[in-house]
């Protein structure tokens, strides 16, 4: 669906933006936003994210922000339609699969151009495929997508054959960016470079990236020359702010023209807000208790300083049991969301799982007791669950400093499992990654977006995804390894019989489930807002009430339309060079002081 917006004057634009002219600044905003002056009437598309980029390097970056990026600025093989998901051309116009499903053969398209004017051919594609194949770190983000392939060639520049060990069901589904080789190939070791350090970046997307500061913006512009038509704002602007507060402060002043992860109270505030449309849709992700099942690599090792209490079932069961998933979402998310169930969030209907009525963990505080008591961890005189070891059950949570609802539910936790006599202590960190990595944590809230093909979701909680050593940094979410898991996983990746599969999927989440080791409390819809004086009309995805911010796709900000003057005002100048000036010089001096790999920085991580 694509949303369109009234048209606002260039009166009432003059009249908002009063603030941010050059002598209602201080002397380094003024110099901001003369330099902006310079650059003209050019219309600039800025949006307020709170995540930080983890990495540029397509084989590295795991966060939503970065992965997004990634999706504007690099070619996939295949795209997924913005009106229903379905699977259409990318980098390949077309693709075929041998009568055994072991071989795939991908025509490649001959309009596709990388942004330094060479063409884009499969040669590109055959490199970024064996590179992951034979180069571990270089299969740190995407590597599942390709630890079945045999042999990947390229015998012609528009023929791409990918040989199969086995049947892969994902063939049209390979969330992977294509990369240059003539660039790529000339880097040495892929777990160190981050690709941000020369610009402009290199790619065949519909934008390119042309500048990057940490934690404070990504700049890109418009590629000219991609195939399917270059976007239509001048400029697109990911600005991070760290504070929620203050990027809706900054969408109401005109600084920013999108905010996505708005809080209730953020939501309400703006829906009667002039000139700011607020999109309400279901969403893509979960949120969820993560708990440390033991921190181990693939060479048998263990690490990290995770309480050996959760490694009982019994304990991890009877805290889920105390979560109240009914209050979660009526009081954290006052009704923007939809109470947990599954791993694979109900948008996804064909994935969607429910557990059974004697499987389901009820919220059930008493039980919880009980549960606890049977498993040795009773209350001492003082109220303090203790195990036979005298130890007192005292956890860590880890939790996202920038994600209000980390910090609600914490609270909850605090009292649910303080009846229990549990003690816990919520650790709100910028940066959640390092700990978690190193195993030095308890439980974490978790949350994943969730593709229309969910393979990559459920193989980072195979055996496979765990990093090599403890140095080392894996593909997993949460150092599970279960066999029965990694069976099920298998079969469904090479079942290409859509309702076959999708069952195996389903029973995938039904083990994950019964394990303990994750509990999804919610499925948070997104909830995000929009200043129709800057953007005129925006694609959602899917059509039927979809979101705008985290797209399988680059539809958004590809389509976006920048608002034009209004009927009644003939003075000629363009909303956009207002959006310009405000948006990108202003908020750069404004927001750039903020300063601060995998892990999900706010609501948001993996698309």
């Amino acid at each position: 669906m694509v949303i369109t917006a009234p048209h606002r004057t260039l009166r009432a634009l003059l009249a908002s933006a009063v603030a941010l002219t050059p002598l209602a600044l201080g002397a380094p905003a003024r110099a901001a936003a003369e330099e902006a002056d310079d650059r003209g009437d050019r219309t600039v598309l800025t949006v307020a994210v709170a995540q930080s980029v983890d990495s540029l390097s397509p084989f590295l970056a795991q966060r939503l922000v970065s992965t997004s990026i990634h999706r504007l600025t690099y070619e996939y093989l295949t795209n997924y339609d913005a009106k229903d998901a379905r699977t259409i051309p990318g980098l390949a116009t077309a693709w075929k699969p041998s009568a055994d499903k072991l071989t795939w053969t991908y025509t490649i398209r001959d309009d596709s151009t990388w942004s330094d004017g060479k063409k884009a051919t499969a040669e590109d594609a055959a490199w970024t495929f064996n590179t992951m194949m034979t180069d571990e770190k270089a299969a740190t983000a995407n590597g599942s997508f390709t630890a079945n392939f045999a042999k990947v060639t390229a015998p012609d520049p528009r023929t791409l054959v990918i040989r199969l060990k086995k049947p892969q069901a994902t063939m049209t589904a390979l969330d992977v960016p294509i990369v240059p080789k003539h660039i790529w190939e000339k880097v040495g070791d892929f777990s160190a470079f981050n690709n941000d350090k020369q610009f402009p970046i290199v790619g065949n997307g519909p934008f390119i990236i042309t500048d990057y500061k940490v934690d404070q913006y990504v700049r890109l512009k418009p590629n000219k020359d991609f195939w399917r038509g270059a976007p239509k704002f001048d400029e697109l602007v990911l600005r991070y702010y760290k504070d929620g507060d203050a990027a809706v402060a900054a969408l109401r002043k005109g600084e920013v023209s999108f905010v996505s992860n708005l809080t209730p109270a953020q939501a309400a505030s703006l829906k009667s807000a002039e000139d700011i449309k607020v999109n309400d849709a279901p969403g893509r992700r979960f949120f969820a208790l993560a708990t440390n099942p033991g921190a181990r690599s693939k060479d048998g090792r263990t690490f990290g300083s995770g309480h050996p209490a959760l490694l009982d079932p019994a304990v991890r069961k009877a805290l889920f049991h105390a979560v109240d998933r009914k209050t979660i979402v009526e009081k954290v998310f006052q009704g923007h969301a939809v109470e947990g169930e599954g791993y694979i969030p109900p948008r996804f209907d064909r994935y969607f799982w429910k557990p059974a009525a004697g499987q389901r963990i009820d919220h059930d505080p008493a039980r919880a007791a009980r549960l606890l008591d049977s498993a040795g961890y009773r209350e001492n005189s003082a109220g303090k669950r203790v195990g036979k070891d005298g130890r007192p059950l005292d956890f860590r949570i880890l939790c996202h400093a920038t994600d209000p609802h980390d910090k609600a539910v914490g609270k909850y936790l605090q009292e649910w499992w303080g009846d229990l006599g549990i003690g816990l202590k919520v650790d709100c960190l910028d940066n959640v990654s390092d700990p978690w990595l190193k195993g030095d944590y308890d439980l974490a809230f978790d949350g994943w977006s969730v593709n229309p093909d969910p393979d990559f979701v459920l193989s980072i909680h195979t055996c496979g995804a765990l990093p090599a050593t403890p140095k080392d940094t894996g593909a997993t979410d949460n150092f599970i390894c279960d066999k029965r898991y990694d069976e099920l996983y298998a079969r469904q990746a090479v079942e290409y019989d859509p309702a076959e599969r999708a069952d195996l999927v389903r029973q995938l989440q039904s083990r994950l489930y019964d394990t303990g080791y994750m509990n999804v409390m919610a499925y948070p819809n997104a909830v995000e807002a929009y200043r129709t004086d800057h953007i005129a009309s925006i694609t959602t995805m899917p059509a039927d009430g979809g979101n705008i911010y985290g797209q399988d796709g680059y539809w958004s900000w590809w389509s976006a339309e920048p608002a034009t003057r209004g009927a009644g005002d003939d003075s000629g100048a363009p909303t956009g060079m207002w959006i310009g000036i405000g948006a990108a010089a202003v908020v750069l001096v404004a927001v750039g002081a903020l300063t601060a790999v995998r892990r999900r920085s706010t609501a948001d991580d993996r698309e």
